[in-house]
């Protein structure tokens, strides 16, 4: 199985024109952040968590020719906004994309893509399989899916492990059975947002300490702004089995 960070920023970690900060005016590829998704593949499988923004601009860079589903972690726009473009899926394939995602949220998309919803939806928009989210366990394909009931402030959202590997997004706490079922996981990608605290994500002195608490091996940090400061600086002050993830990164497991 490969893993693919597809993005590990947020919308304040997108370089903008006319901001002055050193992120933003860095020349280091890892400080140029999409916002935050990973591409999982098997040789028969293929699929995504979370289409945000950039999601057009990430299936193209990385590639993707199928998709197999999209699972959906919580519907702010962030990670939600780029599913009209499954329509080049749909072309593709004849068929609709099937999103996972949990019943409140497929209500919400559904208000959001209201025009690909209705009785006689105009031709060509996109087209969506929504399925039931829970704390299920579910397969698709011969990926086997975990989720991970979280919280992002006041918000349930949901995180992913799969086999030894676990997805952890926009979330700042974890409940206690939720980290039962991450114990093992030897690849870690976790929201470690900025260094200051912040009321709905972990900020990095959490997220490491949740990392040391389960023992991973190795653990990649996600949903970076660029509050953060720079990747090669941050990278000086990290454990030595703990990285900023970045654009790009390929994980094989």
């Amino acid at each position: 199985m490969k893993i693919t960070v597809l993005g590990s920023g947020t919308s304040q970690g997108v370089p903008v024109i006319a901001c002055p900060c050193d992120v933003c005016a860095s020349n280091d590829p890892h400080d140029r952040r999409l916002r935050s998704s990973v591409l999982i593949e098997t040789a028969v499988t293929t699929l995504v968590i979370d289409a945000g923004p950039d999601f057009r601009q990430q299936m193209l860079r990385a590639n993707v020719k199928k998709l197999d589903a999209i699972l959906i972690t919580h519907t702010h726009k962030d990670h939600i906004a780029g599913l009209d473009d499954v329509r080049s899926f749909n072309y593709l394939t004849g068929k609709p994309v099937i999103v996972y995602a949990r019943p409140s949220d497929q209500e919400e998309i559904k208000q959001e893509f209201r025009y690909a919803f209705t009785d006689n939806p105009y031709p060509g928009v996109p087209e969506f399989d929504l399925r039931d989210l829970t704390t299920a366990p579910f397969h698709v394909g011969d990926i086997s899916i975990q989720p991970l009931e979280l919280k992002h402030m006041k918000l349930s959202v949901f995180g992913f492990r799969i086999g030894d590997f676990s997805y952890l997004t926009d979330v700042n706490f974890i409940p206690k059975e939720s980290m039962d079922l991450l114990r093992g996981t030897q690849v870690l990608i976790i929201d470690a947002l900025r260094k200051k605290q912040h009321p709905s994500h972990f900020n990095l002195g959490q997220a490491i300490e949740v990392s040391k608490q389960l023992n991973v091996p190795q653990t990649y940090f996600t949903h970076i702004s660029h509050l953060m400061g720079k990747h090669a600086t941050i990278e000086k002050e990290l454990p030595k089995n703990m990285n900023l993830a970045w654009d790009g990164l390929e994980i094989d497991l």
